[in-house]
């Protein structure tokens, strides 16, 4: 089997696995815990909070620990709109986003706060100029990701970030930065984002661990109480293991994004060229999208049935987020880039991983040419 799904979760590097493994056996106790071994667990917390900001470009003050980007990601939206009500109760994100940030603004949308959905473009990219139109005086947040986890369209993050500021200095501007980070270049910083998710597993780190910036000065209404822990913004004892391999995965990302870059786009733009020979498929991916992230279509064909059958022939993808893909209906992100309904039942996500080489997107092509043969016989048998 070939796997192709690294935009939802990718193996673990060894020494990643190897770090979790140690620090259960070695460092358990809790970091808030006052005696030696506490202060141990929490010297370690700290360490890894300077690798985090080291990999990032930012201070270690401004890097907040929590448990995967889900979680930083609704902090970041609700933790800002509850603490700035004052400004005014008005948000602005797009149509594409991570169902952890559609569905937050949804939330607060249910709560009486007013949102704006910024539609993309036929191939995922949002106008900044759009963005900046809808800024208002009582806006409060932006929300806009780096890469789009489905289709892997790349936004413009400096320039919004630069139009939103210049409409409302007071607004807030956020970025989902989960498929992005190791694979493009750009930090927090360089958006001009105050604040900024991450989530390690994504980049061969851990599951159960991310990490949210929260520029210096911003503060955060806390969705979780209970304790003082990460600025107090963030109840509950920290996952030591998972904390401290998170940021070592970090790192590396940081340290090996030109390289998986030289290699691994290459790959993908074979690979989109193959599928734009197909005549039944149709490509939703641009050619300037992340380069770990190919998405395509077989209209009139459910997604999970193409994704199925290419399981039968070696070969692991997905139809969509990961958070998303046991769903029955439409994908709601190619419906708003303005694909059919056919189109948006039947995509499929290739996404490349660090290990991928030239011969794994052969078999995959062969593979693809064989799952439309058996598809079409199927199709035939059934009329």
């Amino acid at each position: 089997m070939i796997y192709w799904d690294y935009a939802a979760a990718a193996p673990p590097h060894d020494e990643v696995a190897r770090t979790v493994e140690q620090l259960m056996r070695l460092h358990y106790a809790n970091p808030s815990s006052l005696h030696r071994a506490g202060a141990e667990a929490a010297a370690l917390i700290e360490r890894a909070r300077q690798v985090s900001a080291a990999a990032l470009g930012v201070l270690p003050g401004e890097i907040r620990f929590t448990s995967g980007a889900t979680e930083s990601n609704n902090l970041a939206i609700k933790g800002a709109a509850l603490q700035y009500t004052g400004r005014g109760r008005h948000i602005i994100t797009t149509e594409i986003e991570h169902p952890s940030v559609y569905e937050s603004c949804l939330q607060l949308q249910a709560m009486g706060w007013e949102a704006t959905f910024i539609r993309p473009d036929a191939y995922g990219m949002v106008n900044p100029s759009e963005v900046a139109a809808a800024v208002r005086r009582d806006t409060v947040l932006v929300s806009v990701m780096h890469v789009n986890n489905e289709v892997g369209s790349v936004q413009p993050l400096s320039e919004i970030g630069r139009v939103v500021k210049s409409a409302n200095p007071r607004t807030l501007f956020h970025v989902d930065g989960v498929q992005g980070f190791g694979k493009l270049p750009g930090g927090p910083r360089d958006f001009g984002a105050d604040l900024y998710s991450l989530s390690p597993h994504k980049i061969r780190g851990p599951r159960g661990t991310g990490l949210l910036y929260v520029k210096e000065g911003v503060q955060l209404f806390p969705l979780l109480s209970g304790g003082a822990h990460e600025g107090g913004i963030r109840a509950g004892t920290e996952n030591l293991p998972a904390i401290v391999a998170g940021a070592k995965a970090l790192r590396m990302a940081a340290e090996r994004r030109g390289e998986f870059v030289s290699r691994i786009l290459p790959l993908r733009n074979r690979l989109l060229a193959f599928l734009r020979g197909i005549p039944e498929f149709t490509v939703n991916s641009g050619e300037e999208g992340a380069p770990h992230i190919v998405h395509f279509s077989y209209p009139g064909m459910k997604g999970e049935v193409m994704a199925r059958q290419l399981e039968q022939l070696g070969m692991l993808v997905s139809t969509r987020s990961a958070c998303s893909s046991r769903l029955a209906e439409p994908s709601r992100v190619l419906l708003a880039m303005g694909r059919g309904e056919s189109t948006a039942l039947g995509g499929i996500r290739i996404s490349f991983g660090d290990e991928h080489t030239a011969s794994d997107v052969g078999a995959l092509e062969q593979a693809l040419l064989g799952a439309i043969k058996a598809l079409k016989i199927v199709e035939g048998g059934m009329r």
